[in-house]
Parts: C-alpha cells; sequence; structure tokens
C-alpha cells in the first residue's frame, strides 16, 4: 500500500524551522559590516549584518546593548555572539544578539576618522570659534570619576598652584557602557549652573576602548554646545579624542589640563611684588615731578605779582559786563519796534476806525448783510454809522 505523503500547514513548518535553527545555532560568533543601524526608542537596537556575498537581520535587546562600550555606526565591521531565532509571523530569521566588539581596533580607528571628518566639516573645530579661558577663575567645574587618580592629581595641582580656587566636582562614569551619556549629562548640570568659569573634562590613560566614550558623537556635540569653556585633559600625551578637537583648550594630562585652568600663585605673588616696586618708582617720580613744577608755578609771573593778574581779570569781567548789557539793549529795541507794528497791524482792524471813514454796518436777523444776494427787502433793517444807528422797517 502506497505511504501518503505529509502535508505541513505553514506554521507547522515554520515551527520546525524555528526547533532546527534554533537548536543548531544557540551560541554562534558572527563577523561582519554593520548597516541600516537603527536605536529605536525603546532602547533596543535593530540593524543588518553583511558582507559581500549574504546579509542577515539582527536585533540587540535594551539591557545587553548598555554593556557595548561603543555607538555602532554603518560600515563598522563588527564581531556579535548570540543565537538564531526565527520569527514566525513573517517566516524570517536572525541574529538574537548577546555582545558585539569591534572586529578588531582598526575599526575603532575607522570609526574614529569617520566622524572626526564628520564633525570637522560641520565646523566643530574651527579655531574662531574657540573661546578664552579665564586667567582668574572663581569656580572650576570638574567632569571626571570621583576615584580615580585624576581627580587626586587636579586636586593637588589646584591646591598647589591657585588654593583660591572653589572646585565643582561632578562624579561621572568615563569609561563602558553609558559613559558617553554619563559625561553629557555632567556637562549639562555643570552649564546650568551660573557661576562656573571653566570646565574640565579629564580621564587618566587607557586603550583606546577605555577612552572611546569620549569620541562618541554626544560628547563631542555637547562640549561643542556648552555655554562654558571646556578644557580636556583624557589619557596621556600621546592620546587624542574627537573631545580634544571640539574643546576649547586640549591639555596632554589631567594634571595639565588643571595648570591650564589656573594661575600660579607664585608667579603671581612675584609679579604683586614688581608691581609693587614700580608702583613706588612711578609715585616717587611723579612726586619729584609734581615738586618741580610747583617750585616753576612759584617762581612763574603771577605768584610773583598776583595783584596784576587779578586786575586783569577784572577788566575782562568788565569787559563782558559792558557787552552783555549792550546786546540785552539791542534785543529789548527790536523787541519794542517788532511790537509797535503788530500794534498798528491790528489798529487797522479796529472797526470803529472803518466806521468814522464813512462806512457803515448793515445787520437783519441780528445778522450782518455782507452781499447783496443776501439783503432781504422783506425784512427789517438796521444800519449803523459811526455816530449812531437808524432802523428801517419793511416795506
Amino acid at each position: 500500500m502506497k505511504e501518503e505523503k505529509q502535508i505541513f500547514t505553514v506554521s507547522e513548518l515554520t515551527q520546525s524551522i524555528k526547533f532546527v535553527l534554533e537548536s543548531a545555532f544557540e551560541n554562534i560568533s558572527v563577523e561582519g559590516e554593520i548597516s541600516n543601524f537603527r536605536s529605536h526608542i525603546s532602547g533596543h537596537w535593530y540593524f543588518n549584518l553583511k558582507d559581500e556575498n549574504a546579509v542577515i537581520n539582527c536585533t540587540m535587546w535594551r539591557g545587553l546593548n548598555n554593556y557595548v562600550f561603543f555607538t555602532p555606526q554603518d560600515g563598522m565591521k563588527v564581531v556579535v555572539t548570540g543565537r538564531i531565532t526565527v520569527y514566525p509571523p513573517r517566516g524570517n530569521y536572525q541574529i538574537d544578539v548577546r555582545s558585539m566588539k569591534p572586529a578588531g581596533e582598526g575599526e575603532l580607528q575607522a570609526a574614529f576618522e569617520r566622524l572626526k571628518q564628520k564633525l570637522k566639516a560641520e565646523g566643530l573645530f574651527d579655531e574662531e570659534r574657540k573661546r578664552n579661558i579665564p586667567f582668574f577663575p572663581n569656580k572650576i567645574g570638574i567632569v571626571t570619576a570621583i576615584d580615580g587618580a585624576a581627580i587626586r592629581d587636579m586636586i593637588s595641582v589646584a591646591e598647589r598652584r591657585f588654593p583660591l580656587v572653589e572646585l565643582i566636582i561632578v562624579p561621572t562614569k568615563v569609561q563602558g557602557s553609558g559613559a558617553a551619556e554619563d559625561i553629557v549629562d555632567s556637562l549639562n548640570k555643570l552649564n546650568k549652573l551660573k557661576d562656573i568659569d571653566v570646565i574640565i573634562v579629564a580621564r587618566g590613560g587607557g586603550s583606546i576602548e577605555d577612552l572611546w566614550a569620549f569620541n562618541e558623537e554626544i560628547v563631542a556635540r555637547a562640549i561643542y554646545k556648552s555655554r562654558i569653556p571646556v578644557i580636556t585633559g583624557i589619557g596621556h600625551e600621546i592620546d587624542f579624542t574627537i573631545a580634544d578637537f571640539v574643546s576649547d583648550l586640549r591639555a596632554p594630562t589631567p594634571s595639565v589640563a588643571m595648570e591650564l585652568a589656573t594661575p600660579d600663585q607664585e608667579e603671581l605673588k612675584n609679579a604683586i611684588t614688581y608691581a609693587v616696586e614700580h608702583i613706588e618708582e612711578s609715585i616717587e617720580q611723579s612726586i619729584s615731578e609734581y615738586k618741580q613744577r610747583i617750585h616753576d608755578v612759584l617762581d612763574s609771573y603771577m605768584f610773583r605779582y598776583p595783584f596784576e593778574k587779578v586786575r586783569n581779570f577784572y577788566q575782562k569781567i568788565d569787559n563782558l559786563f559792558y557787552k552783555i548789557s549792550q546786546q540785552i539793549e539791542k534785543k529789548f529795541l527790536l523787541a519794542e519796534i517788532e511790537t509797535q507794528k503788530y500794534f498798528s497791524i491790528i489798529n487797522s482792524y479796529d472797526i470803529e476806525k472803518t466806521l468814522k471813514k464813512g462806512f457803515a454796518l448793515i445787520r437783519q436777523d441780528d445778522k450782518f448783510v455782507t452781499r447783496k444776494q443776501f439783503y432781504n427787502p422783506e425784512k427789517h433793517v438796521l444800519i449803523r454809522f459811526f455816530d449812531g444807528e437808524i432802523k428801517l422797517e419793511k416795506k
């Protein structure tokens, strides 16, 4: 008898494939190039991993990706470790990533160069936008780890060089996952304070992985947006990070960063001593010069004949009074002439004088008749002459 061929439903087939794949690839490591990287608002990461012949979808859940010390970028080669999972509704498979690391130190260096060129093109490294560091800071904000050697060195330098300065230390994670976000948060906190004069962002030396938080784009942009000047002192003299290029001043070490942020009290004392000596010499010279000027004045004609000078001033005052009185009289005369002119104009409009010349005023209904057309023969008429009035009754 012929055996019947088994027929699967889509769901049954997919579940079978899911079981086989997930059982066979529970813990694998895959190297490839990242593409279409997306950091979802939920905190999960979605991206593709590809080589020249194939591509596979990848997902890395929030919580697990917190342990990745760098921010993945398209084009970066990485090694991911995880398991194959199948998503039945779409019938596709993906890598459920549990850990991620660069494929080599060269990949981090390549990512460093890509970000460096991008930010340089945007003008974040331009020298003309960098601000001067204040010479006498009252308060210095420090972004660094509270338990590292860097903070102890910086405090020691500040106490030696300029003990008057106040240090505002914001304990910050400076290495590993979440360090970049913590650095940004610390910078924002200091920028909310109104009396910070300069900020130092620092950490001790380490590998490129250890310093990678200072190569993250969010840190670079936070330094760029800081309203307070920023000095970076990261790693050793040979270490350069993206943060160093963006900062207002780069120091080779944290200790040197504090030296650049503070004046040296010994140099200040020497400068004050020199200034005091210079001021004393200047005062003595000024006293000598004024003394000579006083002697010259006392020997002058004015002091030998003081009343002669006073008489000259009296004469000048008399001349001025005479000129002023002349000007006042002239003003009064002109004002009187102008007033008489206006009186003459006003008098020419006097109605009594007009009537005296033989003119008369004609009125009807208490209104003056100024034109023939306004005269009404049916109404009473009152004619006013200079010497009296005549009332004419209507016809």
